[in-house]
């Protein structure tokens, strides 16, 4: 099982851990805001706000936060300014590691993360160093109970579909950006429930980890994850199922 699919799964199992303690949040607000602050506060001229609004929609943020964090984006209320970018490096084996932040302080999230990478047997790298290994892709993820795969799939492809995968307890729909709207109209309008709803970056091919590195790699984006400036983490890996014990507790 490929980096993409199977960081996806295990970011799912801690995104339940993180809903609970308000991480998710968190992290979602601070789309929506600078989605807001870029395009403005208008879901249908600003197709990043919309799909900022539809994954916090999906993870079940009351309607007050969502348009409490657009007015700051506006600035219709005071908030904290955020800086979003990209850092790149990479991680035990020479596994890429790409990371999208939004930050109120760059020089320390890039100090804190040069930190994880080097403690973790990485480095932090230049930007553009790993990002032509991925492809920015949209991604829809819904849940598998009450779903025939091939009934999906075709329903999907209709509508631009370039792929379905199973994992779990979910399907992961990959698209092109143009058509990931399309597809999530699509679903909805069939009554299928979305669990996530957003952009990727799909690694276009995989290293093998094994043994110590894989262990040290997954202490490492499990790092990363865990830190509030880090919007998504993306690492071009390839795992055995083995390895991934334990990943629960």
């Amino acid at each position: 099982m490929s980096g993409h699919s199977k960081w996806s799964t295990i970011k799912r199992k801690k995104a339940k851990i993180d809903a609970e303690r308000g991480k998710a949040f968190t992290r979602l607000i601070k789309d929506i805001t600078i989605a807001a602050r870029e395009g403005g506060g208008d879901e249908t001229t600003n197709p990043r706000l919309r799909s900022a609004v539809a994954s916090a929609r999906a993870e079940n943020m009351p309607t007050s936060n969502i348009e409490r964090a657009i007015k700051k984006g506006t600035g219709e209320l005071p908030g904290v300014t955020y800086e979003e970018g990209v850092l790149e490096g990479y991680g035990p084996g020479g596994v890429a590691v790409y990371l999208d932040i939004l930050t109120d302080n760059r020089k320390r999230t890039v100090a804190e993360v040069r930190h994880y990478l080097s403690k973790h047997g990485g480095n932090l790298a230049e930007n553009g160093a790993v990002a032509w290994m991925f492809e920015k892709k949209g991604t829809v993820t819904v849940p598998k109970e009450g779903l025939e795969e091939e009934e999906l799939l075709l329903m999907v492809m209709e509508v631009g579909a370039e792929d379905l995968v199973g994992e779990g307890d979910f399907f992961e729909i990959t698209s092109s950006i143009d058509d990931m709207s399309r597809i999530r109209e699509t679903l909805e309008s069939n009554g299928v429930a979305i669990e996530s709803y957003g952009l990727t970056m799909l690694p276009k091919n995989t290293i093998k980890v094994e043994g110590k590195e894989a262990e040290q790699l997954l202490k490492l984006l499990d790092l990363l994850e865990d830190h509030d400036d880090i919007q998504q983490v993306y690492a071009n890996f390839d795992i055995d199922d083995s390895v991934l014990e334990g990943i629960d507790s």
